[in-house]
């Protein structure tokens, strides 16, 4: 009994000698697999955490047979806002010049100088000079018996019966060219009614009542029936009235209605 040591008497001696060495040695190993214990766990929550991250982020896995996968996909990069087109603004346009309106020429007023009258070589612009039957007509292309000169004769003009001193009248308005005495038709007046249309008034009485330059109208009074044409002086009281247009003879029976 005396010879056998007490367990706290030979861990005393096994401390004392190369024990302790071997304690030491065990103890700093322990701390040093712990602490590399510890270092590498947290890593690999770091790893995990990191990994369990990811996939919450996408709720989306792909199954195959009985395990379950996350597919971890790229984020959809979200469109950017299109830009909206702002409010037009409208810009005021200039005012575009009017042209000036060109000047209209004042109408020229009326002449007060009176226009010489023209005639239209119509029938209704004329009237007979005197109301009668016509004695002898016209013929200019036919030789026809004057009485008086016994002989055939052309005729410019047409010989209207009519009372001695019966009044004759202008056959349209116009300008006394001429009074004068003829030979063969005695006591004559012209009225020229422009256009060059002429009538003429012969075998009037010796004095007529309008003179060379008198403006007459229409139905005016000129003369009366006399007996002063020689060469007809043996037909009966008449008024020889002819007419021409232009110099030449016409029929005054076309002129007249």
């Amino acid at each position: 009994m005396d010879k056998k040591k007490s367990f706290g008497e030979g861990l005393e001696a096994f401390f004392a000698g190369k024990g302790f060495y071997i304690v030491l040695f065990l103890c700093v190993s322990v701390i040093g697999v712990s602490a590399w214990a510890m270092l590498t766990g947290r890593e690999t929550d770091v790893d995990n955490s990191g990994l369990d991250i990811t996939l919450e982020e996408n709720d989306e896995s792909v199954q195959t047979g009985k395990t379950d996968y996350p597919v971890v996909t790229e984020p959809v990069p979200t469109p950017a806002p299109k830009p909206q087109p702002s409010a037009a603004v409208e810009i005021p346009s200039e005012p575009v010049p009017t042209p000036d309106p060109t000047p209209v020429p004042e109408a020229p007023s009326p002449s007060t100088e009176p226009v010489p009258e023209t005639s239209t070589a119509s029938a209704d612009f004329f009237i007979w000079p005197i109301s009668g039957e016509i004695e002898n007509g016209y013929s200019m292309t036919a030789l026809v018996y004057n009485r008086t000169m016994r002989d055939w004769r052309t005729h410019d003009g047409v010989d209207l019966a009519a009372e001695l001193g019966a009044q004759v009248k202008s056959a349209g308005s116009g300008v006394v060219s001429d009074v004068y005495e003829d030979d063969l038709y005695g006591t004559t007046v012209v009225v020229d009614h422009g256009a060059g249309l002429v009538s003429t008034y012969s075998n009037l009485a010796s004095v007529p009542t309008v003179a060379a330059g008198d403006s007459v109208i229409t139905g005016q009074v000129i003369g009366s029936v006399g007996d002063t044409a020689l060469c007809e002086i043996g037909e009966v009281t008449h008024l020889h009235f002819s007419m021409s247009l232009n110099g030449e003879s016409i029929d005054p029976t076309e002129y007249l209605p």
